[in-house]
């Protein structure tokens, strides 16, 4: 059985096919049209909830980048996608909200 957590950090069948609408069904970094909506803004490791306003479409070597790429990279990117994801959110948008068990 799976606990509340793991459910909480999973990406439904459904929010998947919102984020790839959301995102064009193009990787959101490189614009490849073979990616996925698979990729937490806020780590699963960290607690990244698998909500609407923390995936993002990325092609398997962005995703790769966004998680094990040089740090330069990775926070180049992690800048790019905060904004991204508040320019479709707006100012409601929250990093803080994306987290396991945080309420605020």
């Amino acid at each position: 059985m799976k606990s509340k957590r793991t459910k909480a950090l999973e990406i439904s069948p459904e929010t998947k096919h919102r984020v790839y609408m959301r995102d064009g069904c193009h990787c959101v970094w490189c614009g490849s049209t073979d990616a996925l909506p698979e990729a937490h803004y806020i780590r699963r490791s960290w607690g990244g909830l698998g909500v609407e306003e923390n995936i993002l479409t990325l092609c398997r070597a962005c995703h790769y980048r966004f998680d094990s790429g040089p740090a330069q990279e990775r926070e180049e990117m992690t800048e790019f996608f905060r904004r991204y994801l508040k320019g479709i959110y707006g100012e409601d948008w929250d990093e803080e909200k994306l987290y396991y068990g945080r309420t605020k």
